[in-house]
């Protein structure tokens, strides 16, 4: 079996791999991950991070970025909520709204996130196209 720091080492290669990373974020990533497996290898239990039930780990101001949005449940950056919420916290985007008081109005992804997708939409004429399909559908 291989050793705590080369489990580590893959660990963090992978998620490196699809996530960009500064040098400073590979060696804390690569420090904790290791100090949990060595944690995990002597039996010891785990603390998380995550705050308690209701109590936001980040600020609404600072959950919606311009370049990242920020779970308010573990404060992780995203460019959007979504999946984040269903995989690691089982919830809905709405039961996340409601239980932080969040309005409809405010988007769960970031806002340069938001502007590349509507510029691609802009770009492939999707607006166009849907007009076009209406209009073939109502022809039938």
């Amino acid at each position: 079996m291989a050793n705590i720091m080369e489990m580590a080492a893959d660990i963090i290669a992978a998620h490196a791999s699809t996530t960009p990373m500064s040098k400073e974020e590979l060696i804390a990533e690569l420090n904790e991950v290791h100090s949990v497996l060595s944690a995990l290898e002597k039996g010891e239990t785990i603390e998380t991070t995550e705050a308690p039930e209701g109590v936001p780990a980040v600020s609404r101001k600072k959950a919606f970025g311009k370049e990242k949005i920020f779970c308010m449940i573990c404060g992780k950056g995203f460019k959007t909520l979504s999946r984040h919420l269903k995989t690691s916290h089982e919830m809905t985007a709405s039961e996340y709204r409601k239980q932080f008081d969040i309005p409809r109005s405010q988007s769960l992804a970031s806002k340069n996130y938001s502007e590349s997708r509507r510029q691609m939409a802009v770009d492939r004429d999707l607006a166009g196209n849907l007009a076009k399909a209406r209009a073939a559908r109502a022809k039938k």
